[in-house]
C-alpha cells in the first residue's frame, strides 16, 4: 500500500506535494519522495522514513516547477526496504518519464523477461513499479511511432497497452516531459484514485491523489473518482483530457480499505469512509444482538483508532455503554521487532495501555477492525484480564482474514494468518477471548453499499479467497511467501500495522 499525488498549478508546487504527502502518511512510511518539473528540467529527492524527515528546507528549495508527483511507500510483496526501490521512478528514454504507483503487479516477473528479451529494455530494482514505468515508456514510444510523434491520442493508446499486458492492481501518477500530468488506474478500480481543481488567477489547477483527505487540506475541490481503466490528462496549462482505455472496465475496489486502509474523513469512488465503519457496526451490533452472550456485556472499548466508528456505533445499537479503555503512546519510537513472544509482548504494552477502571469486574466486549495474524489480539485480551475484566469477548468489524492478499496489501503468508485452517471458536482459544464475533462477509459488503448503492462489486480476496484478476496461482502464492519470508523476518503485520498507526497518530 502506497499514497500517490500530482499536481498542476500556476505557481510552485514543492510545498502542495509536501502537504499532501503529510496527509497520506497513514498509506506508508518506509519511504517519501517528490519530484517536479520546471522547463524542461525534472528535480526529485526521496530517501527512507517518514515525510518530515526525508525532506528538510534544502531539498524543498530544489524542487522547482509548477507541476510534479510525490510518493509514499508502504513496502508490498517480497519486497525491500531500500533508498533504490523509494518512488518516483524516472527513465529518460525515449521521453522523461517520473512515474508514482501504488499497488501491485502480479504478472512483474513474465513482464520483466518481456522488458529484457523483446523490449530490451534494463530494470534496476525488483520494485515492479519500476517494471510498469518502462512498459509505459516502451508503450508511449510503440504509440509514437505508429502516430508520427507523441500527441494526446498517442499516449491514450499507450495507457491502453499498458492495461492489456499488466495484471494486478495500479493506481499511477506520471509526468512527461513536454506533455503534462498523466494519471491512470487499473480495469478493476481496486486501487483509490480521486481528481481535484481549484481556480487560481492563472485559470484552473489540478490535484490527483489517492484519497480526498489530500485535495481537502489542500484547498481542492472534489471533482470525481479516476474510473477503473480510464486515464487523465492535464497539460502544463491546466487542461484536462480524459479517456477510457481498457476494453471491459469494472469497478471493484479494494474493501480493506474502508475496513482499515484509508482515512475515516476521506472519500473513496463517492463513498464516505467513516460512513461505512458507522455502517460496519451497524451490522455487527445485529449479529451480535442475536448471540445470548450479548445480555452479560457491561461496556464496549474499541482498540484505537480504525475501529472507533465501528465501536460506538454497535454500542449505540445495542443501548451499551462507550468507554475509551486503551490510551496509546503517540511518542513511542519506531519498535524494530525481533523475533520471540517476549519482545512482541513488550512492543503491544509500549503502544497501548489499559484504564483499569473501565475494565475492573465488568463484561468487556472489545473491538477491532479486524484480525490478522492474532499477536497483537492476543496480547489486548490478556491487558484486559490484568486490568480486572472478569470475561472478555472480542467482536472483528471485518471477516476472518484467510488468504494472502496480493493487490498491494503486505500480509502474512496464509500459513501464518490465525482464520487460515480454524474454525471461529479455534480462533477464539488462540487469543484468549472467552467469545469471539466476526463480521460476515456479505454483511460487511451490505454495510459499504449502504453508504453508497453504486458499488455492486469489490476486491475481497483476503477474505474469500477470489481474485479477481484471474491470473493467480498456487505457485505465485508460494514465490510471494517466500519473498515475503525473506524479508520480514520475526516482524508480524499487526506489529508493523501498530508502528504505521503510531506513526500517524
Amino acid at each position: 500500500m502506497c499514497g500517490i499525488i500530482g499536481v498542476v498549478a500556476h505557481t510552485p508546487v514543492n510545498q502542495l506535494l509536501y502537504d499532501g504527502l503529510l496527509a497520506l502518511q497513514h498509506r506508508g512510511q518506509d519511504a517519501a519522495g517528490i519530484a517536479t518539473m520546471s522547463g524542461s528540467m525534472f528535480h526529485m529527492h526521496k530517501g527512507k522514513g517518514m515525510v518530515r524527515d526525508v525532506f528538510r528546507t534544502r531539498h524543498m528549495r530544489e524542487l522547482e516547477g509548477n507541476v510534479g508527483i510525490g510518493h509514499v511507500r508502504y513496502p508490498t510483496a517480497g519486497s525491500a526496504s531500500s533508498v533504490l526501490e523509494s518512488q518516483p521512478f524516472y527513465v529518460n528514454s525515449p521521453y522523461g518519464v517520473l512515474l508514482g504507483h501504488n499497488g501491485n503487479l502480479t504478472n512483474s516477473e513474465a513482464l520483466r523477461q518481456e522488458l529484457f528479451r523483446l523490449d530490451l529494455r534494463h530494470v534496476n530494482t525488483n520494485s515492479d513499479s519500476e517494471v510498469l514505468l518502462n512498459i509505459l515508456a516502451h508503450e508511449l514510444q510503440v504509440a509514437a511511432r505508429a502516430r508520427g510523434s507523441l500527441d494526446t491520442e498517442a499516449i491514450f493508446a499507450a495507457v491502453a497497452g499498458v492495461h492489456r499486458r499488466c495484471r494486478g492492481a495500479y493506481a499511477v501518477v506520471v509526468i512527461i516531459a513536454g506533455y503534462g500530468l498523466l494519471a491512470f488506474r487499473d480495469p478493476y478500480g481496486i486501487r483509490p484514485l480521486i481528481i481535484g481543481r481549484s481556480e487560481s488567477l492563472g485559470g484552473s489547477e489540478y490535484l490527483i491523489a489517492s484519497e480526498s483527505v489530500a485535495l481537502d487540506i489542500l484547498g481542492f475541490e472534489v471533482q470525481r473518482d479516476v474510473e477503473p481503466g480510464e486515464a487523465v490528462l492535464v497539460d502544463f496549462l491546466g487542461r484536462m483530457e480524459s479517456r477510457q482505455c481498457a476494453e471491459h472496465p469494472t469497478l471493484n475496489p479494494c474493501i480493506f480499505e474502508f475496513v482499515y486502509l484509508a482515512r475515516p474523513d476521506s472519500m473513496i469512488d463517492g463513498t464516505s469512509v467513516y460512513e461505512t465503519r458507522v455502517r460496519m457496526g451497524e451490522q455487527l451490533a445485529e449479529q451480535i444482538r442475536r448471540l445470548p452472550e450479548a445480555n452479560d456485556i457491561d461496556v464496549v472499548i474499541p482498540i484505537p483508532d480504525s475501529s472507533r466508528p465501528s465501536a460506538l456505533e454497535l454500542a449505540k445499537r445495542l443501548n451499551l455503554p462507550y468507554r475509551e479503555g486503551f490510551v496509546k503512546n503517540r511518542y513511542i519510537g519506531r519498535t524494530f521487532i525481533m523475533p520471540g513472544q517476549a519482545i512482541r509482548r513488550k512492543s503491544v504494552r509500549q503502544k497501548l495501555n489499559p484504564v483499569g477502571v473501565e475494565f475492573r469486574g465488568k463484561v468487556v466486549l472489545l473491538v477491532d477492525d479486524s484480525i490478522v495474524r492474532g499477536t497483537t489480539s492476543r496480547e489486548i485480551v490478556q491487558m484486559a484480564r490484568e486490568a480486572g475484566a472478569r470475561k472478555v469477548y472480542f467482536a472483528s468489524a471485518a471477516p476472518p482474514v484467510r488468504y494472502a492478499n496480493v493487490y498491494g496489501i503486505d500480509m502474512p503468508t496464509r500459513e501464518e494468518l490465525i482464520a487460515s485452517g480454524r474454525n471461529d471458536a479455534e480462533i477464539c482459544r488462540e487469543i484468549g477471548a472467552d467469545l469471539l464475533i466476526y463480521q460476515d462477509l456479505e454483511a460487511l459488503k451490505t454495510a459499504v453499499r449502504k453508504a453508497n448503492p453504486r458499488l455492486s462489486q469489490f476486491e475481497a480476496s483476503c477474505f474469500d479467497g477470489s481474485y479477481i484478476t484471474g491470473d493467480i496461482t498456487a505457485d505465485y502464492l508460494t514465490s510471494l511467501a517466500c519473498g515475503r519470508d525473506g524479508r520480514r523476518g520475526g516482524e508480524t503485520e499487526e506489529d508493523t500495522r501498530d508502528e504505521r498507526l503510531l506513526a500517524t497518530g
